[in-house]
């Protein structure tokens, strides 16, 4: 992969998980959050993709994700959610789902079959590693109220 091909990737991700986030009305304070964690999550699949395959680096690029979403989510004091869905739209796989589609309407159902296990496979795998990541125990970010009471509610003898 050629230098140009990186920057290309990276400057398309970017704008990608943007207007994803302008399109699921992600609060704008966090856009430019969003938008970087979608971009390190398809440089993650663009580069283990050879190494691994399509399914495992789907995997591993989610894991990544959610994970670098979850901590951005505590130290931002929002919901995960809100970083986790902008940050796994780059690893959804669009073309698989439309081959699989164009590949039923022309009747070629062998290739059609083999779109569709394929577009299961990411489908499960991009599951999974949010699965995998969430069942990982964070801190919660802690309000100034919850701060402030700490100690008054121990009785001390």
């Amino acid at each position: 992969m050629s230098p140009l091909d990186v920057i290309l990737n990276i400057a398309v991700s970017l704008a990608a998980t943007a207007a994803f986030c302008f399109l699921f009305d992600i609060p704008k304070r966090h856009v430019i959050f969003c938008a970087p964690l979608g971009s390190a999550g398809w440089m993650l699949y663009i580069l283990l993709t050879p190494v691994c395959g399509q399914v495992i680096a789907t995997f591993a690029a989610a894991c990544a994700a959610v994970l670098l979403s979850r901590i951005l989510a505590v130290v931002r004091k929002c919901p995960a959610n809100v970083l986790i869905i902008p940050g796994i739209i780059p690893l959804v796989p669009g073309s698989a789902i439309y081959y699989s589609a164009y590949s039923l309407v022309t009747g070629d159902n062998a290739q059609a079959a083999s779109y569709g296990l394929l577009t299961l496979k990411i489908a499960l795998a991009i599951v999974i590693g949010i699965l995998v990541v969430s069942a990982i125990p964070f801190p919660k970010a802690r309000s100034k109220r919850q701060v402030d009471t700490a100690g008054q509610n121990s009785i001390e003898k």
